[in-house]
């Protein structure tokens, strides 16, 4: 076994290699997704009136099927609808998310499609962010998702980061904010340490007519498109770690008081 090619390919792409048993991603023993609709494992149902419903069943949310795959415990600190504002101003606080009992060693924050293309919140940038004060940032997007990642940095200082990306969608006229959303992201795992972008936006399949007969259910996914978000997610997250592993030496002391 060549091991070097194993870690140092430089020729591979984040999800050219998909792994069915969590890979590396199993050394991160606790995760927190902190998301939306898709990170709850939300389906769409009809009433007797034909009117839509919306439920979230995390058990088929992709943080679940993560846990699963990897043998890992994880924390599903979503709710259909959620925005980063919400999310700061009272959703995880009346949650209990902000508890130090509930502190995770990673955090994979799936957040964006609400605040920006349903609630139109400007996307602003790095410079809305307060490093030294939070309560300062701005009330923008940038503002409020970086306030996410600076609180739960003060409650697990080295945990690690993973940002994900709105995916490619041919039925999205706004692709100039998707693209703005993206750049942003990545400018945040520049200036945060421990932070790392998962960019289904730009290695991802892409959300077209024939990807949603197969995952979709209604605007949101169905089972097996929750197993495969689940697939791309264990895989990009092995991917980051095979290609950043002094990084990840010492994930096994995070939580513990141990250096």
């Amino acid at each position: 076994m060549d091991i070097n090619r194993f870690f140092d390919n430089k020729n591979e792409k984040p999800l050219d290699n998909l792994v069915n048993d969590g890979g590396f991603c199993s050394i991160l023993r606790t995760v927190a997704c902190v998301g939306d609709s898709l990170s709850s494992g939300e389906f769409e149902a009809l009433d007797e009136n034909g009117n839509k419903t919306y439920h979230d069943m995390f058990d088929y949310s992709w943080g679940q099927f993560m846990a699963r795959m990897a043998g890992i415990k994880v924390y599903n600190f979503s709710r259909g609808g959620m925005t980063a504002k919400e999310y700061c101003e009272s959703f995880a606080q009346s949650m209990g998310y902000w508890d130090e009992d509930k502190a995770a060693q990673a955090y994979i924050i799936a957040l964006g499609v609400n605040d920006i293309f349903n609630a139109g919140q400007p996307i602003g940038s790095v410079d809305d962010i307060c490093t030294d004060d939070y309560n300062k940032n701005a009330d923008t997007f940038a503002g409020h998702y970086a306030k996410i990642i600076q609180r739960y940095k003060e409650i697990q200082p080295d945990a690690k980061f993973f940002l994900v990306t709105k995916p490619k969608d041919s039925r999205d006229e706004r692709r100039d904010a998707a693209q703005d959303m993206t750049d942003l992201l990545y400018d945040l795992a520049q200036l945060f340490s421990n932070t790392y972008v998962i960019d289904l936006r730009e290695y991802g399949p892409v959300y077209d007519e024939e990807f949603c007969k197969r995952f979709f259910l209604g605007g949101h996914m169905n089972a097996a498109g929750y197993v495969l978000t689940a697939k791309m997610m264990v895989s990009y997250i092995d991917y980051i770690i095979r290609h950043n592993y002094n990084d990840f030496s010492k994930i096994g002391f995070v939580g513990y008081d141990i250096s």
